[in-house]
């Protein structure tokens, strides 16, 4: 999904060769990624010429929410401050990154 935000609007092959240069794996593999991204809804595709061209159908600010959330609902019970703890002392956060988290703490206040 990040290289189809990144991009707007991709083929198999765009994506393919953006992932591959990081590392190794099958042009079939991105195409099978892509075709369930678009069957849960998270893409739209069309047909041009031959080759479909995938584009987000989900902004990424709403699909990380989404991905966020439920991750903690089935990690941390749906406690956000026991991510938000472990992160703080799990992490080697640095000192900008703590201004900045005590920074949206006091805002959310």
């Amino acid at each position: 999904m990040k290289v189809v935000w990144r991009l707007g609007e991709v083929s198999v092959r765009d994506v393919y060769e953006t992932l591959r240069r990081r590392r190794q794996l099958a042009y079939t593999t991105v195409m099978t990624m892509l075709n369930t991204l678009e069957a849960k809804g998270y893409l739209k595709r069309a047909l041009h010429g031959r080759a479909y061209r995938y584009r987000p159908a989900v902004p990424e600010r709403r699909v990380v929410k989404t991905m966020v959330k439920e991750f903690v609902a089935r990690v941390f019970d749906g406690a956000s401050g026991s991510l938000l703890a472990h992160l703080v002392t799990e992490s080697e956060l640095s000192e900008d990154e703590r201004k900045e988290l005590r920074r949206l703490i006091d805002e959310a206040q």
